[in-house]
């Protein structure tokens, strides 16, 4: 008897089939959603030229955050490779000096051998490594009064340059890690500057020509407010007088990060400037500078005084009068007169 075998569904067979198929549609027209069909996603919302130049500004403030963050590795390492030049010089004098000194004993040890011997405290003239050879007790023992006064000092001159040589190292050590900080800080600035200039570049030209031709009438108006005359006729003294003074002369220059003048700025690098033309030396960066002079009041302020901006304090300007500065705003705007109200204020210090 044959056995008996249920039948195969080929209801359920078309079912699968059915099921499978559904997903795959599914799932194509969810890709098809995603893509628009034509194989490209969603484009970014379009930005209004007001959100364009907010994410601009901020890109411009992270910027100068990091150029004065770089201002201050260069001083830095400016200054190591100052005192390591220093150092290396003073080490040649020394040696110089040592070089003598050796000649003298070696002149006395000829003296002796053609008396009849060299005496030990003369064989450091002739040795291939004389601060080894001058630590053996023994030599110690049997120079004489003369001689081991004339070797003590080799020793001393020896041991200063040997001290020299290494505190240039400790500068070495410091100059190569300001120099990794400088790069660190030079590609973050240059990263922001190119992400600015791409949201830049997504604003029509009618758009922007908008915006400058307003920034231009704002700050002509601005500056008609505040005179250089009379901006230094109320300041404190001749110095800030003569700081306001340089910096009007430098309207129009242009923003370039890590410049100090005299033909191109950033906003530290201006006030550093203004006052160097007045004969004070200013600290180069904002971090610096804040703590340079008298910390004055926002009702207090004189023309020639600095003010600070951001929680931060990674931007200055030099006040002029009129609730009015002259700064070095970013790479997007020369040189210029603005209002204080422009970011927030942080802080000011008279310098003279």
């Amino acid at each position: 008897m044959a056995a008996h075998r249920k039948p195969r569904s080929r209801t359920t067979a078309a079912g699968a089939g059915r099921t499978a198929r559904t997903a795959w549609t599914i799932a194509l027209a969810g890709a098809a959603t995603a893509t628009g069909f034509d194989g490209t996603g969603h484009a970014e919302p379009q930005l209004t030229p007001a959100q364009v130049k907010a994410k601009v500004d901020k890109l411009y403030q992270e910027a100068e955050v990091a150029t004065e963050k770089y201002n201050g590795a260069r001083e830095k390492s400016e200054a190591a490779g100052r005192r390591i030049r220093a150092l290396q010089d003073e080490a040649a004098r020394k040696t110089q000096k040592l070089n003598a000194a050796r000649e003298a004993l070696g002149s006395m040890a000829a003296a002796q051998y053609r008396d009849g011997g060299v005496d030990p405290a003369f064989q450091l003239a002739l040795s291939s490594d004389p601060d080894r050879y001058l630590d053996g007790a023994e030599f110690a023992e049997r120079a004489g009064n003369r001689q081991a006064a004339s070797v003590a000092e080799v020793r001393r001159q020896l041991r200063e340059i040997e001290q020299l040589r290494g505190a240039a190292r400790v500068e070495l050590k410091s100059l190569t890690s300001r120099q990794a900080e400088l790069r660190r800080h030079k590609k973050t600035i240059t990263g922001k500057l190119d992400e600015a200039r791409a949201h830049l570049a997504r604003l029509t030209g009618g758009e922007r020509a908008l915006d400058d031709r307003a920034d231009r009438s704002a700050s002509a108006a601005r500056t008609v407010l505040a005179a250089p005359g009379s901006a230094a006729a109320q300041a404190p003294n001749a110095r800030a007088a003569a700081a306001v003074s340089y910096a009007y002369t430098k309207l129009g220059s242009p923003y370039v990060w890590g410049a100090t003048g005299p033909n191109a700025f950033d906003c530290s690098g201006l006030t550093q400037a203004a006052y160097r033309a007045a004969g004070v030396s200013l600290p180069r960066t904002t971090y610096s500078q804040i703590g340079a002079g008298r910390r004055v009041s926002r009702s207090e302020l004189l023309p020639g005084d600095l003010v600070f901006f951001y929680s931060g304090i990674s931007h200055v300007g030099l006040y002029i009068g009129n609730g009015q500065m002259i700064h070095a705003p970013n790479p997007s705007a020369p040189v210029r007169v603005a209002p204080l109200d422009e970011m927030p204020f942080a802080g000011a210090t008279r310098v003279a």
